[in-house]
């Protein structure tokens, strides 16, 4: 069982962004100390549901601050940016940081986002395989032309290479793939990639998303052992207390208010209706689904999710209640508290 953190940089009412990228940076560091996997950057533009605008510049400086735990993004946007520049990025990330860096990648929404990048409409709806491609092979090989529709260059060489990581290690970065639908399930299996799977799905749809995988992977010739071995990655969210009621009522308190305003932030890049979740209602629902409350509950919870998906690594939002003392403490006692239990 392989248990980290999920960092939104969330900025809640009535705070500045800075308070929210200090507290996100903070409890990246707690969360080395206290024995925890990994953790996993978020990377939004515009809106305050998360002020982290580059999740691998982010990851930089925490791989640089830590010594010993995974920094992964969760996720870096694909369609509004050119793989090869994030590969580039990612390559160096794995190299310097003796093979700690994960790459997750994802479509993201149609924000105005590709507006403001110039990557237009089409990217999300229809790039994102070619983009992945291009991505795959700067990370895996040694030169690299673009043969694509979107993306067409002359062959150029992969400098730095990230087979050339020092001592023992990964010849590259895991690649990880945010899956909201069959379609991108298919694509992840076919790459025999992880998928990371959000926090709104519950444990019946993340079961049958992995299926899915398995058999979208055989039946894409993925040898036997990728298809056993793969680790896909659940999100969800933690906050512990002594009584379960204390900590539903602290995420009860302050998400909300952070949802609403975060959420309605977002921008359709062509003026398409969205629909919004109710913030209470999804903050309660939420709560009933992952590790909220006593040690003991969240351990359970955490291995049920794991006896009924097969998944055993997770990313958890650990900064639900919005205030920096009580993220730390929340960080600290699911090192302390919780994973001895699952141990």
């Amino acid at each position: 069982m392989r248990v980290g953190t999920f960092v939104l940089a969330a900025q809640f009412p009535g705070q500045g962004q800075g308070e929210a990228l200090h507290r996100a940076v903070r409890s990246a560091e707690v969360a080395d100390e206290s024995g925890l996997d990994s953790v996993w950057l978020a990377e939004h533009h515009f809106v305050p549901y998360g002020v982290c605008p580059s999740a691998v510049t982010l990851a930089g400086l925490l791989l640089g601050r830590t010594r010993r735990i995974r920094v992964g993004t969760a996720v870096s946007v694909l369609p509004t940016q050119h793989p090869v520049a994030l590969g580039e990025q990612a390559a160096l990330l794995h190299l310097t940081s003796g093979g700690r860096f994960t790459l997750g990648v994802g479509r993201g929404g149609p924000w105005v986002d590709l507006e403001v990048f110039q990557s237009g409409l089409e990217a999300y709806e229809k790039g994102f395989p070619e983009s992945l491609e291009l991505l795959l092979e700067w990370l895996r090989g040694s030169r690299v032309a673009g043969r694509g529709k979107r993306f067409g260059f002359r062959e150029v060489a992969v400098v730095p290479r990230t087979d050339e990581l020092l001592g023992d290690g990964p010849a590259g970065p895991e690649v990880v793939i945010a899956c909201t639908s069959p379609k991108s399930v298919k694509l992840a299996a076919e790459k025999g990639l992880p998928m990371l799977l959000g926090m709104h799905c519950d444990d019946e749809e993340k079961a049958g998303m992995a299926a899915l995988w398995r058999s979208a992977a055989r039946d894409a010739g993925q040898p036997a052992d990728v298809v056993e071995q793969v680790a896909h990655v659940s999100a969800g969210v933690a906050q512990i207390a002594d009584r379960a009621d204390d900590a539903t009522e602290t995420l009860v308190k302050a998400m909300p208010g952070w949802l609403r305003q975060g959420l309605d932030a977002h921008v359709t890049v062509d003026g398409r209706h969205r629909v919004m979740r109710d913030p209470v209602a999804y903050t309660e629902y939420l709560c009933g689904l992952h590790p909220v409350g006593p040690p003991r509950l969240a351990a359970d919870r955490l291995a049920a999710t794991a006896e009924r998906t097969g998944i055993t690594r997770f990313a958890l939002l650990v900064e639900g209640s919005g205030d920096l003392a009580a993220t730390e403490e929340n960080v600290r006692r699911l090192g302390t508290d919780v994973l001895p239990l699952l141990r």
